[in-house]
């Protein structure tokens, strides 16, 4: 499992850039170029994932079975002549709250490990799983948190989705996997680490935490008084 002090020795200094939020696949989405690719199993464990500060709960079997679905909503489109398998870890999540300063930057995120395998090779096509940090996106709605507009339902759809289409791109990033050319990567590695720290910080920090839960409490008294 990830810690935060693994991702603070290595990644402390980087910084990575939230996308926008991926829509729902329908019969006009575009298909990446992922030659031999065709999904076979579709592993998703959830399993003692983290939970982030401030974060709504979420049960491993909420989250479980809506990164599968998205999943094979998106990559079970794909029909090349050999057979590819996925493994992904789900290491920690946030689904921000309301009442929560914007101060301490709630936050909606999964943090992944991710693993293909060749079903013919029966091996590993990346030793190391491949870690990657999804966020809800940044339209309007989550400038200034998700709590505050989307129940915890949405915000699970939307990380799945998001998390589906950036898994189908590190796909394409790794196109000699599936005998075509490889396209430049999205993120790094040492990227998504680093926006994984950033997300698993303020739970290591016993000073912060503490001093954003009194302001949350404060402020949820507050609005119980108007």
């Amino acid at each position: 499992m990830l810690t935060f002090r693994t991702l603070f020795a290595i990644f402390a200094t980087l910084t990575l850039v939230a996308c926008g939020e991926a829509k729902v696949v329908t019969e006009e989405t575009p298909m990446l170029n992922l030659g031999d690719f065709s999904f076979g199993h579709n592993i998703v464990v959830a399993e003692g994932m983290q939970q982030g500060a401030f974060s709504r709960t979420a049960e491993p079997e909420e989250i479980q079975a809506s990164l599968t679905a998205a999943l094979q909503e998106r990559l079970g489109r794909y029909d090349g002549d050999k057979l590819y398998h996925l493994g992904i870890k789900v290491e920690a999540y946030a689904l921000a709250m309301p009442g929560i300063p914007v101060l301490f930057k709630p936050k909606s995120a999964y943090i992944l490990t991710v693993t293909a395998w060749d079903d013919a090779a029966g091996a590993k096509l990346n030793e190391e799983p491949r870690v990657l940090t999804i966020f809800e996106g940044t339209s309007a709605k989550t400038l200034v948190g998700s709590g505050l507009t989307r129940k915890k339902e949405e915000q699970i759809e939307i990380l799945s989705r998001n998390a589906a289409r950036r898994i189908e791109r590190w796909l394409e990033e790794n196109g000699e996997w599936f005998g075509v050319a490889s396209k430049g990567p999205e993120t790094t590695q040492e990227e998504d680490a680093a926006a994984a720290l950033e997300l698993l910080e303020l739970n290591a920090d016993s000073e912060a935490l503490a001093a954003a839960e009194k302001a949350a409490a404060a402020e949820k008294a507050a609005s119980e008084e108007q």
